[in-house]
């Protein structure tokens, strides 16, 4: 479902991710897992569509993300660590405005909020402006609009960042049940229990460069450790004391 050759984005003399392959078929939930800086968020954004590779391919459903953008973007959802929310809007307004954005129809986009907002826990702030939802609602509703559109493809930067146990294990039991479905996700996390919960693979990306792949059994047995905590440390930790003594001699 998503496939990327050779993926390379320079800025400058940076390289933000280096020569990157991998397949991520339909239906797999898929974790990409790396120290900061390492080219996860880079990467994200170049299978969503918001930078442009300097070399490489990206195809989503089959479809070249360079030569047929707007089918291509019509396949994916995606939520990132910090999603933007017009707070002068409510709850439901912006929901039916990202419907009109994908072209769904009025009564079509009616039941969705409806279901979908009932799914959520959502019903009680319909007409709430956004300003003033907290941050664990806010996440609930990027949520209830981004699959609106029923997207094939999900990629999420950061799911938990800053919500509460019960929004924590909705959004995770939520990722389960749509990867059962044929969803497929491609999602970034610092949050290794996370990954290791809830990965049907992994990847690793140091420096730009993918390190390691596979299940998480196959990972352990490939590079030891008793846990995914032991296996990312023991792979990222010299380049990530590296960079913090580069960070120390520069101050």
């Amino acid at each position: 479902m998503i496939e990327v050759e050779d993926l390379t984005k320079d800025y400058g003399a940076v390289k933000a991710v280096r020569n990157l392959s991998l397949r991520v078929p339909a239906g797999e939930l898929f974790c990409f897992l790396g120290p900061n800086g390492a080219g996860k968020t880079t990467t994200i954004r170049i299978l969503t569509g918001l930078l442009k590779p300097t070399a490489g391919r990206v195809r989503i459903g089959g479809l070249d993300l360079a030569e047929n953008p707007v089918a291509a973007k019509r396949l994916i959802g995606y939520i990132p660590d910090m999603p933007y929310l017009y707070e002068r809007l409510t709850a439901e307004e912006f929901a039916r405005f990202v419907g009109d954005l994908y072209g769904i129809g009025p009564e079509r986009v009616e039941q969705e909020i409806a279901r979908s907002f009932a799914a959520f826990g959502l019903q009680e702030q319909r007409h709430t402006l956004i300003k003033d939802l907290s941050h664990g609602m806010r996440q609930r509703l990027i949520y209830c609009a981004t699959f609106l559109h029923e997207p094939r493809v999900l990629f999420v930067d950061e799911p938990l960042t800053g919500l509460d146990p019960y929004t924590i294990r909705m959004l995770k039991d939520l990722l389960r049940r749509r990867a059962r479905e044929g969803l497929t996700i491609f999602l970034t996390t610092h949050i290794l229990a996370l990954a290791e919960d809830i990965a049907d693979r992994i990847g690793i990306i140091l420096d730009g460069r993918l390190v390691a792949l596979g299940t998480l059994s196959e990972l352990l047995a490939a590079h030891g450790g008793r846990n995914l905590e032991e296996l990312f440390l023991k792979l990222t930790a010299s380049a990530t004391r590296e960079a913090g003594a580069g960070r120390l001699e520069a101050l």
